[in-house]
């Protein structure tokens, strides 16, 4: 509510319709500074980045009136449901199906690990819209879908890290939703999925630097005047060593996530420094939660210090969006040619 009243919530979104007219830099120094003051929000990388992305770019005029407004000024959140049981990272697997029926559309499926879903007004969905005959493949549409529309229910969904969102399971059983609910047109959801996904993992890069910028300042303040023996801990390399390096993968993994962000403003591919980015921010950020954990000894695992939470978090990000082993796989085969390998 704070960010939204200062006019930060929707920095990416266009001035037409309550945004501040910038782009995804400006959005992600958004999440990294929210982060960094050990105030971490997944919610920005799904409604802002993604959701906010998406219907900016591929929403109808009425779409765009309808959601965006809201999306600026914090008065209603819409989250994004695309993750299934049955098909992990790959989004040409999903079960879930919309069909036509009259000028309606009816969508029959699950989806799990849904965040925020509680606090959204709408959800974003990836659903199959058909089989496109040259390739075998389901067709992908996406579809604003409210989160009061009868036949969608949602159940939470435990998970062990502490985040400020919680997770669930939406289950479709025969949610029906009118012919303006489509994003774009029908068919077209892959090329609208991954417009978003760049976004997501730029935001979710940038969460990841903040996290790691808090952690970092935590420990080399408890470094400086934390005493044992005769000098503060922090004069003793093999606490300042570790460190020092985490502090110099975290600012690389900055350069790395404000490239990703600049390239994706700028209509340039940015789907290779976008998983750069993720990769080495969620690698940067584990590091330095686990070192300021390590650097606190026993009062690493203190409530009052709050940086079990955070390892949590980063955990999490280290799998989430996009897990590091399909990064490694992007980049392999695209940047340095080699076979495909999954």
């Amino acid at each position: 509510a704070a960010l939204a009243e200062a006019g930060f919530l929707g920095v990416n979104l266009p001035e037409a319709y309550g945004g501040g007219g910038g782009g995804i830099v400006e959005l992600a120094a958004v999440s990294s500074q929210t982060a960094a003051a050990g105030c971490p929000l997944l919610l920005l990388v799904v409604s802002a980045a993604i959701s906010g992305e998406v219907i900016s770019r591929f929403g109808s005029e009425g779409q765009k009136l309808r959601w965006l407004p809201g999306l600026a000024d914090g008065s209603h959140k819409v989250v994004f449901a695309i993750t299934e049981p049955g098909a992990g990272s790959n989004t040409h697997r999903l079960a879930t199906k919309a069909d036509r029926d009259g000028d309606d559309w009816v969508l029959t499926g699950q989806k799990y690990y849904i965040s925020g879903f509680d606090e959204a007004a709408a959800v974003l969905v990836v659903a199959r819209t058909g089989v496109d005959e040259a390739t075998g493949r389901a067709r992908l549409s996406l579809f604003v879908v409210p989160t009061d529309t009868p036949g969608l229910v949602a159940h939470p969904l435990p998970v062990a890290a502490q985040m400020p969102e919680q997770q669930f399971t939406l289950f479709f059983d025969d949610a029906r939703v009118p012919a303006d609910a489509l994003i774009g047109v029908e068919g077209d959801g892959f090329r609208q999925v991954f417009h978003g996904l760049n976004p997501e993992r730029i935001t979710g890069a940038a969460i990841c630097v903040g996290i790691s910028r808090y952690a970092l300042g935590k420990a080399a303040d408890y470094a400086r005047h934390r005493q044992v023996w005769d000098v503060p801990i922090g004069a003793h390399q093999g606490v300042s060593h570790p460190l020092a390096k985490a502090k110099i993968e975290t600012s690389l993994a900055a350069l790395m996530t404000q490239k990703a962000a600049w390239s994706h403003d700028h209509g340039l591919p940015a789907g290779e420094p976008s998983n750069m980015a993720k990769y080495a921010a969620a690698e940067a950020a584990l590091a330095a939660v686990d070192q300021a954990i390590q650097t606190h000894g026993g009062n690493g695992m203190a409530v009052e210090y709050g940086l079990i939470p955070l390892w949590g978090m980063v955990r999490t990000l280290r799998i989430a969006p996009v897990n590091r082993e399909m990064i490694l796989n992007y980049v392999a085969q695209h940047a340095l040619g080699l076979p495909r390998s999954y």
